[in-house]
């Protein structure tokens, strides 16, 4: 392997931004949590970023405007500081990239869903004819096609819209020209065409100023580089110019050329440091134009390819790591390799979707996707962490730009999608709100009290049973006492109930899924309405039973939906603290339209923290585990509860950019049910006497829910934690028995009832058991939690927001100086 032609990577000043993180501290006695102390059951933390250093000027990259370049000393751009070399690269710190293993996605559930819409100018632009080649620099954004049109970014406006020849010729690749002074960036445009003419742009003017006819001889031109003070033109046949800077300081159209050859199909390209990165469907090389041997031009004697990838599809750098270049796949992979070596650092695995485009901004990775959604990464952390994931077209985005120069035209950092549709639509690159939202919820201990409540779920198919059936068996008659925990009195009570009517009864069902639309039977809801309200009062008298006097509990909420039912109970001193009660429900019977399968969702403030408890009934079926993953995602990605408008309440109240109208907007959520999922793979026979030996972890390798978490990347539960089970299968029982399912259709044993959560460092699950209720073919499952909630000091949250937002611009003018040396 031939040493790079230009100097080496070297690590210097480092620019990274720290943020405050807190350490876990011990749970503490109910009740009483101190400033700073966290539940540290599901206390997702991420390691600390490696240190982001600025590089030495050889190491710039093409289309980013920067100071790295020759020119005259009258030019009004600051003066680069030195740069201090540690000897050390910053590739040192990229360890162990191959850590993920094949097959592990990205986790995104703890992403934001909030768009970062740009924060000054216009928000969105519709191109109005097919291009997919977007291009923008110091507040102008390009698209080329049969028109060439530039937009004023502040107003949306078109400030230039002409045709790059006669009717049948289009404009193929654009790139601004590099300029001498700060406030000429973006003055000037080359364009090549279908016919291989290079053209340069004044768009001040509104005219061409210059041309080079065939430039490229009849060759359409694919991709044109701005790379320092030069720019470099590649057409469809492979032929690269590369235009060195005139008399002027600056390339011209009338200079000559240097010329190379490279492969035909250009996919991506990209220079950095003097060196071109070029991608054709899985290769990559490494080419040097500037030598000036020939043999020396190839820096590698075979190109690198990944088999385990599939075909490269888009590459990006990130200004603060050009020590590193990243391409994105079809298989929705990306592969990071090292410019100072061209190794490849490693693969993983980012989205099942086929990247379509990427771009660096920042500290950050932007990916694009067929979906029409857009996600950012957060490379230094490992694993990757993805800081947001939100709809960002309705389809496809097909390109992504950065304008790094508007930092010191405008103060912020536009990055731009187009889509198929022709729209194009401007997002903040700097991500202030959530760095300001992170920055603050940091910092909470200094603007919050927090407290530490208990709650019990209990989750149970009951199979239409009725309290009176419980006085036929001594533990069942007993089934509050076996319930709740014995000596305490948890804050919240909260009972999930499938099945509370007969769904195998077809007349009754039937009558049940058509209410809406008929009118109802008297006797049949009668008998419904009786089975709630009897569990309802069972629970009622039970309560008052088995807990200190001097212990009352007031109901909080009921709901029912065809067969759910929900009942939950607070502490009568506690119901003061609880405020904004939302109940929704969600249908998924018969593609959605009916209640016999589905979700309760109910979601409340308490003090200053948002609770979520979801009751869910999913499909039923041995095979049907797509089927019960669309519910989920169903319930989970349903936009049905109430949205709050104000940009603060939702910062103090919700997580992931929510406005608390999705369930995981809430700082606290508890899901429970009868999900349904099923043991595959194993016969009846050999599930029973797997849990006759007690050998559960060969049952639960097997668990859908368990494989859907761990080989599905966009399973709804991949968000949510359960706790290790160490119970046997829940169901199927013959009732009144302990014996599984003896019947004609002999059902093999499955969990199928299941209690999951989700809020790192707000809850913690104290213990997860079954409990021997014999009137069902389930069998009822429970846990109990310790909830952290937290109250508002507001007077303290203005204070830490003013100091956060003043590390905020500290950061803002860092990124701004570092773009005008061509580092982020």
């Amino acid at each position: 392997m031939r040493l790079p032609c230009t100097a080496q990577i070297h690590s210097g000043l480092d620019t990274s931004v720290s943020s405050t993180t807190r350490s876990p501290g011990p749970v503490f006695s109910r009740r009483t949590i101190t400033h700073g102390e966290i539940l540290e059951d599901n206390l997702q933390t991420t390691p600390s970023p490696t240190p982001a250093k600025p590089l030495v000027p050889q190491n710039t990259v093409s289309g980013q405007p920067s100071l790295l370049r020759d020119i005259p000393p009258s030019s009004d751009l600051p003066q680069r500081p030195a740069v201090v070399n540690h000897g050390e690269s910053d590739s040192d710190h990229l360890t162990n990239t191959n850590s993920i293993s094949s097959g592990e996605y990205l986790d995104g559930s703890t992403s934001s869903r909030r768009p970062p819409h740009a924060r000054q100018g216009s928000h969105l632009f519709h191109v109005n004819y097919d291009t997919k080649l977007f291009e923008m620099c110091a507040g102008y954004a390009c698209s080329v096609g049969h028109l060439i049109r530039v937009w004023d970014l502040s107003s949306g406006k078109v400030v230039l819209s002409i045709a790059p020849g006669e009717k049948e010729v289009k404009a193929t690749a654009s790139a601004f020209k590099p300029s001498l002074k700060s406030a000429e960036e973006g003055s000037r445009l080359w364009v090549g065409t279908s016919l291989g003419d290079l053209q340069e742009i004044d768009i001040v003017m509104h005219k061409v100023v210059s041309s080079n006819s065939n430039a490229h001889s009849g060759r359409a031109i694919v991709k044109i580089h701005r790379y320092q003070n030069a720019m470099w033109t590649i057409d469809e046949d492979g032929l690269l110019f590369v235009w060195p800077p005139g008399d002027g300081g600056l390339p011209t159209l009338g200079n000559t050329p240097i010329a190379r050859n490279v492969p035909r199909g250009h996919i991506f390209s990209v220079v950095v440091g003097g060196l071109l990165w070029f991608a054709t469907r899985k290769e990559v090389r490494v080419f040097c134009p500037s030598t000036g041997e020939y043999e020396d031009f190839n820096m590698e004697q075979q190109p690198s390819s990944q088999p385990s990838a599939g075909e490269i599809t888009s590459g990006a750098v990130i200004g603060c790591e050009l020590d590193k270049i990243y391409f994105g796949h079809s298989d929705g992979k990306i592969s990071i390799y090292s410019t100072t070596n061209f190794t490849c650092l490693g693969i993983l695995n980012a989205n099942v979707y086929k990247i379509n485009c990427l771009v660096g901004a920042g500290n950050y990775l932007w990916a694009g996707y067929n979906t029409g959604k857009i996600c950012v990464y957060d490379p230094r952390t490992r694993p990757w962490k993805v800081v947001k994931d939100y709809h960002a077209h309705e389809g496809p985005v097909i390109s992504l730009s950065v304008d790094r120069s508007s930092l010191w035209t405008s103060g912020q950092m536009r990055v731009g999608s187009l889509s198929l549709d022709n729209t194009v639509r401007l997002w903040d690159g700097l991500l202030e709100d959530d760095w300001l939202e992170s920055e603050l919820r940091d910092n909470d201990v200094s603007w919050c009290n927090f407290e530490e409540i208990e709650a019990l779920v209990m989750t149970w198919n009951a199979g239409a049973s009725t309290p009176a059936d419980m006085r036929y068996g001594e533990s069942d008659s007993n089934m509050l006492r076996l319930i709740l925990p014995p000596g305490k009195a948890p804050d919240l009570l909260v009972f999930g109930f499938q099945e509370l009517v007969d769904l195998e009864d077809k007349r009754l069902t039937a009558k049940t899924l058509f209410k809406g639309s008929r009118r109802k039977d008297g006797s049949d809801h009668e008998h419904m309405s009786r089975q709630y309200r009897d569990w309802r009062n069972h629970l009622v008298r039970s309560i008052e039973d088995r807990m200190p006097v001097d212990e009352s509990y007031t109901v909080l909420h009921t709901a029912s939906m065809v067969g759910l039912f929900s009942c939950i109970f607070v502490k009568t001193s506690s119901r003061s603290r609880i405020g904004s009660l939302h109940a929704v429900e969600i249908k998924r019977g018969m593609g959605g339209l009916h209640g016999n399968k589905g979700a309760l969702i109910v979601r409340f403030r308490f003090d200053d923290s948002t609770i979520c408890l979801v009751n869910c009934h999913l499909a039923a079926g041995q095979t049907q585990t797509m089927h019960r993953n669309n519910d989920i995602a169903a319930i989970l990605e349903s936009s049905t509860l109430p949205a709050e408008h104000d940009s603060t309440l939702c910062s103090n109240l919700f997580v992931g950019g929510g406005d608390g109208s999705m369930v995981l907007d809430h700082e606290i959520c508890i899901l429970n049910g009868d999900l349904n999922y099923r043991i595959d793979t194993m016969s009846r026979d050999v599930v029973l006497k797997a849990i006759q030996n007690n050998n559960l972890l060969k049952l639960l390798e097997r668990d859908q829910l368990l494989v859907s978490r761990k080989k599905n990347p966009a399973f709804g539960l991949k968000a949510f934690v359960e706790s290790p089970i160490t119970f046997h299968p829940t169901y199927k029982y013959d009732i009144g028995s302990s014996v599984y399912d003896s019947s004609e259709k002999h059902r093999a044993p499955a969990w199928c009832d299941r209690i999951l959560y989700r809020g790192p460092g707000k809850i913690k699950q104290m213990d997860y058991r079954r409990h021997e209720l014999k009137i069902s073919d389930h069998r009822p499952v429970t846990g109990n939690f310790k909830l952290r909630v937290k109250s508002i000091i507001p007077a303290q949250r203005e204070k830490v927001w003013q100091q956060c937002r003043q590390r905020f611009e500290v950061v803002r003018l860092k990124v701004e100086q570092e773009a005008k040396y061509g580092i982020e």
